[in-house]
């Protein structure tokens, strides 16, 4: 469920007490690991953390009037959730976070950025804090756009060209 907030203040004004404190611990981790320059605000009914636009004019490819999304954390319905957009753009990033996830010892449930959780202490606060910090503005952006250009051609690998058959020529008459 979107919220309609337009602030971080409304929104954490909105969450019953017991989720406001829950959201006001993953924010504290959040906001202590995050590299200078990006932005907490509202973003996709959220709360976001994003590269704005002062620093990336582009925008966010879907959609170039939103800035580019680093992280974002929501009150759902069911649970609450935190999408991790640092680790979804990198393969390394990722994979490095899910094996401290794992030697953490505690339940992983994600989607492909989407962390669900119903408490604190269900979140490996230490992993989503180095994996906050190990992702610089400059590293993000960089990765982000690397994402955009598509998978790159291993060294060495040539393209083939694709010999042309010859078109028939169809006539015309009956």
């Amino acid at each position: 469920m979107q919220s309609k907030a337009k602030t971080v203040a409304q929104y954490l004004a909105e969450l019953s007490p017991d989720r406001r404190k829950v959201v006001d611990g993953v924010r504290k981790v959040i906001r202590a690991n995050l590299d200078p320059g990006f932005e907490e605000g509202m973003q996709y009914g959220m709360i976001g953390y994003y590269v704005p636009h002062s620093l990336y004019p582009a925008g966010y490819h879907c959609n170039p009037a939103q800035p580019l999304p680093f992280a974002c954390l929501a009150s759902q319905k069911n649970y609450l959730s935190l999408y991790l957009t640092c680790i979804y753009a990198s393969s390394a990033e990722r994979a490095a976070f899910e094996k401290a996830w794992r030697e953490s010892g505690k339940k992983l449930d994600m989607g492909k950025s989407c962390i669900r959780f119903k408490k604190l202490d269900d979140l490996a606060l230490d992993v989503i804090a180095k994996a906050i910090a190990r992702v610089s503005m400059k590293k993000f952006i960089a990765s982000y756009e690397a994402g955009l250009a598509g998978p790159k051609k291993p060294k060495g690998a040539t393209t083939k060209a694709v010999a042309k058959r010859p078109i028939k020529k169809r006539s015309t008459t009956r």
